[in-house]
Parts: structure tokens; sequence; C-alpha cells
């Protein structure tokens, strides 16, 4: 069953929809990327996945409507990081937490995961060159899921691997570019997340 929540900043409230099965025994929150939000059909499946196998989870805007419309907001990596950080802290410690980022928001996964003791990380298509230097303070173990026909992102992706010292593995999805559309290739994502959140969390 999946409750409307409300994960509340100071002066601001970002709606999100979490999802607690039977037992479960971790939470991943999701980071969307540009021109998405909680209602992304792709992360939705993905959550679907990762509550079949008792995982809760987290899908919330990282910003309000007015922010989302200033394009400087969805690039600014620290500002979705302090969001996310603030939705860790706001589901607590009770189980073992982990991030799912897409786009923008994977980098913002990992700029978070530099700082906060999360368990584990995946990134599909994912920007994660915009998190820099952060990249080396990284510690959770460190999944990035890319597309073979997303050239430029998959470039980034090997560009920012080079900078992590933690456990990590880089997937390339055959035929995929870079929303997964391709028929089976989202599908490849979501057991790719799911193996990787069920062995670290």
């Amino acid at each position: 069953m999946t409750d409307q929540v409300t994960v509340s900043l100071p002066g601001i409230d970002l709606p999100g929809d979490l999802t607690v099965p039977t037992s479960a025994h971790g939470l991943v929150i999701f980071a969307h990327g540009s021109d998405s939000s909680r209602h992304s059909p792709r992360n939705q499946y993905v959550a679907g996945v990762l509550n079949a196998v008792g995982i809760a989870t987290l899908l919330f805007d990282l910003l309000t409507p007015v922010e989302a419309a200033d394009r400087r907001n969805v690039f600014d990596i620290p500002l979705l990081s302090r969001r996310l950080t603030a939705a860790r802290e706001w589901a607590g410690d009770e189980r073992p937490i982990g991030y799912f980022g897409a786009s923008t928001g994977g980098a913002a996964a990992l700029w978070s995961a530099a700082a906060d003791e999360v368990a584990a990380v995946v990134s599909r298509g994912g920007r994660v060159d915009l998190a820099g230097p952060r990249l080396a303070l990284v510690t959770a173990p460190t999944l990035l899921i890319v597309g073979e026909r997303d050239p430029g992102v998959l470039a980034y992706n090997r560009e920012a691997q080079r900078g992590l010292s933690c456990v990590n593995r880089l997937e390339v999805v055959a035929g995929a570019t870079h929303l997964f559309s391709e028929p089976g290739t989202l599908e490849q994502v979501a057991v790719l997340a799911r193996d990787w959140f069920t062995e670290h969390l």
C-alpha cells in the first residue's frame, strides 16, 4: 500500500509516495532527474520491482513546480542533494537506506552519499560526473547503469567511475538509449537494481 507523505523542510513541503511492504528490510529513496517527478513511470516501475522483494521505496519531488520551472535548479546538484539528505533524515534510521538516482538525480545521490551513511547507491542514466570531487568520498557500494546507445552519458559514467574509490560496477544495457524505452531494457535496469539493493541493504 502506498501512502501520500510530505517531506518537510524549513519553509517548504515536498510531496512523496511511500510504499512499505510487510517486513520491509530496507528503504530506497528515489532522486528523479530533469523534466521528471515522483510520477515518473520508469522510477515507479523500478520501485514496484523493489517492493516485490520486500524493499520499501520513497519517491518524492526534489523541487516545487515553481523551482522546477527554473532550469538552473534542475542542475543545482548541491540543492538537490540537500533535499535528498532531508528525505533520508525524515525517513529515520529504522532500516538500511539506499539511493536510486536518475539523470541529474544520479549526481545528487552520489553527492549525498559522500556525506550520508547510506548502504548502497544505484544510478540509471545518471549525470554522475556532476558530483565531481565528491565522488572520491562515497563509501556506499555503487552501481552505474547506462544504455549502450547513450554514448555521451556512457562517457560521463566511465569518467566518474574512475573517481570512485568505493565498491562499484558499471553495467551497460545492450540496445538501450537514455530513457530505456526499448523493449526489455527497463526490466533489465529493475533487475540489476533489485539485485544490487538486495545484496547491500
